[in-house]
Parts: C-alpha cells; sequence; structure tokens
C-alpha cells in the first residue's frame, strides 16, 4: 500500500513498476468507475473477489505474471478489508493498492485495518536531487554526494550553479506536475504555469470537504491556510490565534490530526531534554508546523522568483528555507523534532542515531554565526553538529557544513 499526498506521483510510479516488473496489470479505479466497489459484496474471500476481476475484465488473472492495483482505494472499505484475505490466503495473488487521503481513512475505518498484513510505504513530493536527476543534472548530483562524504568543497562555479538550482527547486517545489511543466518548457523558470500549483491546492481543499466526515472542513482549512503566517513569525511555534480569535487546542485540535494524516502538513513538536528517544520527550503543546511541499507554500504566500534570488532577507526566506530542510527529512523517513531552551537558545532539527542526538542548525546564508547552536553544544557536548546554509561543505570544530543543496545526504 503506497501512502501519500494527492498529486505526489503514486499512480504514476505504481504503473511504471508493474509495467516493468509484470506482464500483465489489472488497474481497478474505485475513484473512476464506482461499480468496482461491487466485487466486494457478496464476499471478501480472495477467489470469489478475483472471480468477479475476471468475469468482469474478461481475462484470466495469472498469479505468477500478473499484478492487480487498486487505485484510489480509500473510496472502497471492503477492498481494503479484503487485503487482510489476500495475505493470509494459500494462492498468493500480486496486489498493489494506493490512493489519496488513506492515513486519514485508515484511522476511520469502521472494519479493522489489516495489520500486519499489508507493507505500507510513504510517498513524498520529489527532493531535491531527484530534481537533479529530472532536470539532466545527475553528475552535479554525484558530486554532491561525493564531496559531503569527503567534507569536501566545490569550487565557486560549482557552488554557485547548486545554489542557483536549489533556489530554481525553492520556488517551484516537489510536486511531479510542476516539474514535469517546467523540463517541458526547456527549463525555462520563467515560463512554469503557476496554475498547475493552484490546482493542487484546490484539489486539497476540496479533499478537506469531501473526507472529513465529522470534523469541520472549514476547521481544518483555516489551520492549513494560518501555516504560511505560522512560519512567517520569528518563533515558529505554531499558535492557535493565528488561525482565528480565542482559537485553543481543542477546537482545532482534530482538524491538525487530520492535515498530518493526509499528508498535507509535517508536525516538529519540541523536545526538552534531547535523549533517545525523542518520542519520549514530546511536548504536545508546542510544536511546529510545516507544509509537505515547500513550492506550496512559495505559491500560498504569493512569493515571487525574485524575492527567492535577490539575496535579501524577506518575511518569508526563513520560512521556506526550514520548510524545505523539514520536508526533504520526512522524505528520508526523519521524525522531526526541534529544541529550545527557553527564549535563551532553540535548535531548529534534533536527528537521532545510535551514539546519541545530532543538533541541526538552519541558516539561509553563508553567515553562520550562532549562538543557539553553541549553547547547545556547550550543554550536551554532542558527538558532532550540522549546520545548514548557503556556505560550501566543511568540517570544522565539531561542525559539519552542508550547502542547502545537499540535505538529502544527511544520512543520520
Amino acid at each position: 500500500m503506497l501512502i501519500g499526498a494527492r498529486q505526489t506521483g503514486k499512480t504514476f510510479i505504481i504503473n511504471e513498476f508493474c509495467d516493468k516488473n509484470y506482464r500483465h496489470k489489472i488497474e481497478i479505479n474505485f475513484l473512476q468507475n464506482d461499480v468496482f466497489k461491487t466485487f466486494f459484496d457478496n464476499s471478501l474471500n480472495p477467489q470469489d473477489i478475483i472471480e468477479n476481476i475476471e468475469v468482469y475484465f474478461h481475462t484470466t488473472v495469472n498469479q505468477e505474471n500478473t499484478v492487480i492495483f487498486f487505485d484510489e482505494v480509500q473510496e472502497c472499505e471492503k477492498a481494503i478489508a479484503s487485503l487482510k484475505f489476500f495475505a493470509e490466503s494459500k494462492t498468493k495473488y500480486n496486489i498493489i493498492s494506493a490512493g489519496s487521503l488513506l492515513g486519514v481513512k485508515i484511522n476511520r475505518l469502521h472494519s479493522a485495518f489489516p495489520v500486519g498484513k499489508v507493507q505500507i510505504e510513504y510517498m513524498y513530493p520529489v527532493d531535491f536531487e531527484e530534481f537533479l536527476w529530472a532536470v539532466d543534472e545527475k553528475m552535479l548530483s554525484e558530486k554532491i554526494r561525493q564531496n559531503y562524504a569527503e567534507n569536501k568543497p566545490f569550487v565557486q562555479v560549482i557552488h554557485e550553479k547548486a545554489l542557483t538550482l536549489y533556489k530554481n527547486f525553492l520556488f517551484l517545489g516537489g510536486m511531479p506536475a510542476v516539474i514535469s511543466d517546467y523540463v517541458d518548457k526547456s527549463k525555462e523558470i520563467a515560463s512554469f504555469s503557476t496554475k498547475i500549483k493552484d490546482d493542487i491546492i484546490t484539489g486539497y481543499t476540496a479533499d478537506m470537504a469531501k473526507y472529513s466526515e465529522n470534523i469541520n472542513s472549514i476547521k481544518i482549512l483555516k489551520v492549513y491556510n494560518s501555516i504560511k503566517e505560522q512560519l512567517a513569525q520569528e518563533q515558529r511555534k505554531f499558535r492557535y490565534k493565528l488561525v482565528e480569535e480565542k482559537a485553543n487546542k481543542q477546537k482545532f485540535e482534530t482538524a491538525i490530526e487530520w492535515l498530518v494524516q493526509a499528508g498535507l502538513v509535517l508536525p516538529c513538536p519540541l523536545v526538552s531534554n534531547p535523549v533517545r528517544p525523542l518520542t519520549s520527550d514530546e511536548n504536545n503543546k508546542s510544536f511546529k508546523l510545516y507544509l509537505s511541499d515547500v513550492g506550496l507554500l512559495v505559491h500560498s504566500a504569493g512569493i515571487t522568483l525574485y524575492d527567492i534570488f535577490q539575496n535579501k532577507d524577506f518575511k518569508y526566506i526563513g520560512a521556506l528555507t526550514e520548510n524545505f530542510v523539514a520536508q526533504t527529512f520526512a522524505s528520508k523517513n526523519k521524525k522531526l523534532h526541534y529544541w529550545t531552551s527557553g527564549n535563551e537558545a532553540e535548535v531548529d532539527f534534533l536527528l537521532s542515531q545510535e551514539t546519541g542526538i545530532i543538533p541541526c542548525e538552519v541558516k539561509v546564508a553563508d553567515n553562520v554565526k550562532s549562538k543557539s547552536l553553541s549553547i547547545y553544544i556547550s550543554k550536551y557536548k554532542p558527538e558532532y553538529s550540522i549546520r545548514i546554509s548557503a556556505k560550501n561543505f566543511g568540517f570544522e570544530n565539531g561542525i559539519k557544513s552542508v550547502p542547502l543543496y545537499a540535505v538529502h545526504c544527511v544520512e543520520v
């Protein structure tokens, strides 16, 4: 089962996989054709379901070379329930399922989800390394990984080239349709159609109304729309009063949970005591929320390409940079946390490894002086620290310098 926000390319990548690895594919899209739900009406026995599929599609399902793809499976609860019986069947069929809002659906199933019977994978927007592949810069992507491993600085012209590509990505974001349009238009970023992002956000808004069930969809939309302003603050901790006047946790908690389960936002809770496991010290009252894609943040905040390239501090530049790092870490299955020591210091991200916690600070430019990181290092003495910025690769005084275009290389 592939889970991820709408428009991240789930259907495309599954079709690519199926076409390359199986002789036959049967695609059953429950959103496009409502009649497919009736395959499961009378029985969840795999043999009965397969027989229905064979008769309808006038084909024989061969268990070795046929794959069945349940797409938009959130529309058919019985299809999700049937996965348990397919997994337990003596006849081993090849079943792949995907859908938008599956995270929301699974948490609201009336019948039990087949826990332990389904291998779940998560799909995120394209990261910067994948963007480089898409724009025919694979040689550069390989050099970034090499120099990251060796802490070896690029020559300045290559460093500047990589930073320019990073800024292009910051503007575009990682939604596949956006990057595809950019490539199709000969990588002329000024020709990119912003309507694509409009359509994606419109689709998200429609989903909020369609799949919110007993949660007020207006509350979900209010929280989602507030995130750009939440992140524009100097202190990016989520504040309910920025959603609406006199708002509180009780009123909007379920709306936030919906957005997290839908994959539209990334939660980053506060940790005051940075010891493993970090989840043991999460402060659920203090957290940040990032959007799942920095390009959608750019669009919703009305940020222009000029804003990103002018090399001056503007209202959202810190928010964009942090959001970019957050979504990159999330796509590598890193759970997000941040640390503060009252009003004295704040470290943007904490990364957990077997030997301890690695503090990770994010800077917009190459001015890397930081009181907060120094306080953290003095207090907790980590094995080493990471500073992400516009500065070149390097390692000095226990701090690993990671350029913004190499965040995807962080393997902690």
